[in-house]
């Protein structure tokens, strides 16, 4: 299996010897030269495999590790450095690498454990149904066999297995939402809701209520305890469409919803538990809406 990889590394040598090795397998290679590049590149791009060194400037590799783990499970991690001992390996498997390559290291000792980390990736995608779920479930939904929409099925088909969240940029009328269906469709959570939400459409006094829902008596009318969308969405997903119109109270709550996986109903001081994958969508340029200041920054990069 040919990939994307990412190497995490401060060492520039590291970089030039690894991607001349890698790029002539066949993989396609990104750089980042500590942690928070790192995860910042995770962030906009999908990968097959992260090549990461323990000793980083800042943000320490091990912290590097268990928090792309705790974003993307499904990354494979091979985790490299000059200053091995069992116990950094052992520490390294236990939060979820894949293997432990010590510095200095060959090509051929790079080669193997790359060919071997590209199989454990297949192989995830093959158990979780991938080529199955594309042709039956979207894939003649999606239609074109242009580059542009052949790499949208790849990415589709690459994101939809991982629980991360998604967002897609694109003009009103491109397919957003089919985009949307088509990941939770190919995904593990397929068999449970995908909740629609039109944050355009729904009006503001009562987008809170919508989207966590109510208890009984929480304000003027609200004769009964509501469920809200986030909650209908347990198990399954749910899809945001034009997230950058709403209004910056309701990003911060949707903020704590992505971090602590919690919401807490209108009228009520008790925080509830969900377990929903978020997939947003916005025909806004998200970065020109931050410099307005009509868009929260620590959101932008959590979806």
């Amino acid at each position: 299996m040919k990939g994307d990889i990412l190497i995490i590394d401060d060492e520039q040598v590291v970089h030039d010897s690894c991607r001349k090795v890698l790029t002539r397998s066949g993989h396609r290679v990104e750089s980042a030269f500590d942690g928070m590049e790192g995860l910042r590149r995770l962030r906009e791009q999908v990968f097959d495999l992260i090549i990461l060194d323990l000793k980083l400037p800042g943000m320490d590799g091990m912290e590097v590790l268990r928090q792309i783990k705790a974003d993307i499970p499904d990354v494979v991690v091979v985790v490299i450095t000059g200053y091995a001992t069992v116990e950094h390996a052992v520490e390294a498997m236990k939060a979820g690498a894949f293997d432990f390559l010590p510095k200095p290291f060959t090509p051929d000792e790079l080669r193997v454990i790359v060919n071997r980390a590209m199989e454990k990736r297949a192989l995830t995608l093959e158990n979780l149904g991938l080529k199955r779920q594309i042709l039956s479930d979207w894939s003649d939904q999606i239609v074109g066999e242009s580059e542009p929409i052949l790499e949208v099925k790849r990415l589709i088909a690459k994101v939809a297995p991982t629980d991360s969240t998604v967002l897609i940029q694109g003009e009103s009328g491109t397919g957003k939402e089919l985009v949307a269906r088509a990941i939770h469709m190919a995904s593990p959570r397929r068999e449970k809701p995908m909740i629609v939400v039109d944050c355009n459409t729904l009006v503001e006094t009562l987008l809170e209520s919508e989207l966590f829902g109510h208890v009984k008596g929480a304000f003027t009318g609200a004769i009964a305890t509501k469920y809200g969308r986030f909650e209908l969405a347990n198990g399954g997903t749910i899809f945001l469409d034009e997230v950058a119109s709403l209004p910056l109270n309701i990003q911060s709550k949707l903020l704590r919803a992505i971090q602590e996986k919690e919401i807490t109903r209108v009228g009520s001081g008790k925080p509830i538990k969900v377990d929903v994958r978020i997939i947003a969508a916005t025909n806004r340029d998200l970065r020109q809406e931050i410099a307005s200041g009509r868009f929260r920054e620590d959101l932008y990069y959590r979806l």
